[in-house]
C-alpha cells in the first residue's frame, strides 16, 4: 500500500483487455496438479452417474479456475459473479449428488450456513481482501464450495417439503443480494473501480449486471431445483408409488 491507496494484485492476476483475456489461461501448477488428483480420485473411487457427475464438477471447477475466465475475474465483477455461480450452484451439486449418502447434519443449518458465507464474502470489505490476497482469495472460494456442497449434500438427503423449502430459501438469499447489489446508488468493490472502463462499463454498471445475475439466473438455478423436487413429489410416478399393490 501506498499513499496513492491499495494495490490490487488478484490471484489470477491483473484484469485483462479485451484483446487478451481469451489468451489469459491461469495454467498455477498446484491448482492443475490438485484438479489432476481431484480427476484421478473420481475416476478410481466412483462409475456410472457418479463418475459422470464427478467428472463434470472438475471440469467445472476447470472451467473457474483454469480458463480465461479466471483472468475476466479480475476485471469485472459481473464476471466474479459468473464464477461464484458455478462454484455454488453447479459443482457444488454435482459434488454432492456423485458423494455416497452421507449424513450431513441439520438442512436448516446448512441452508443458513450457505447464505451467510455467500453474503459475508460480499460484503466489500471481504471482497476487497480476497482479491487483494492469495491466502484469502482460496479461503473465500473454499468456504463457498465447502458450505454450498454441504447445503447440496443435506438437500438430498432430505424429505421433499424440506428439500423445497430450503432451496426457496436460497433462492431469495441469492436474489435479495443481487437485488441489493442492483439498486445500490454507488459502486462499492475497489478492486473493480479501475478495470471495467475497457470492457466499456463503469463500475456501477458492471456491479448492477452482476446483481442481475444473482437476481435472476443464479436465484432460478434454485427454483428449477425446488420445482424438479417438488415435481417428484407430488408427480404421477410419485403418486403410483403411493399405490397400495
Amino acid at each position: 500500500m501506498n499513499g496513492a491507496g491499495p494495490v490490487w494484485a488478484p490471484y489470477c492476476g491483473p484484469g485483462p483487455t479485451p484483446d487478451e483475456w481469451l489468451s489469459r489461461w491461469n495454467m498455477d501448477p498446484v491448482l492443475i496438479a490438485a484438479l489432476a488428483v481431484g480427476l484421478a480420485v473420481v475416476l478410481w473411487r466412483t462409475s456410472g452417474r457418479e463418475r459422470a457427475l464427478g467428472v463434470g464438477a472438475v471440469l467445472t471447477l476447470a472451467v473457474i479456475f483454469v480458463s480465461p475466465l479466471c483472468a475476466l475475474s479480475s476485471a469485472l465483477f459481473a464476471a466474479r459473479t459468473v464464477h461464484h455461480v458455478l462454484l455454488v450452484a453447479v459443482a457444488a451439486p454435482l459434488i454432492a449428488w456423485s458423494l455416497p449418502r452421507l449424513r450431513a447434519g441439520p438442512l436448516a443449518l446448512a441452508t443458513a450456513a450457505q447464505a451467510v458465507v455467500f453474503w459475508a464474502w460480499h460484503a466489500p470489505a471481504a471482497y476487497g481482501w480476497a482479491l487483494s490476497n492469495d491466502g484469502a482469495y482460496w479461503l473465500m472460494q473454499l468456504s463457498l464450495l465447502g458450505t454450498a456442497v454441504w447445503f447440496w449434500t443435506t438437500v438430498r438427503r432430505a424429505s421433499a417439503p424440506a428439500a423445497v423449502a430450503a432451496l426457496l430459501l436460497a433462492m431469495v438469499a441469492m436474489g435479495l443480494l443481487g437485488a441489493l447489489l442492483t439498486f445500490t446508488g454507488e459502486a462499492v468493490y475497489a478492486p473493480h473501480l479501475l478495470t471495467t472502463a475497457v470492457w466499456g462499463l463503469t463500475p456501477l454498471e458492471d456491479q448492477q449486471a452482476a446483481g442481475l445475475i444473482m437476481w435472476a439466473p443464479a436465484a432460478a438455478v434454485y427454483l428449477a431445483a425446488a420445482l424438479v423436487v417438488l415435481g417428484r413429489w407430488i408427480g404421477p410416478d410419485a403418486r403410483a408409488d403411493a399405490r397400495p399393490a
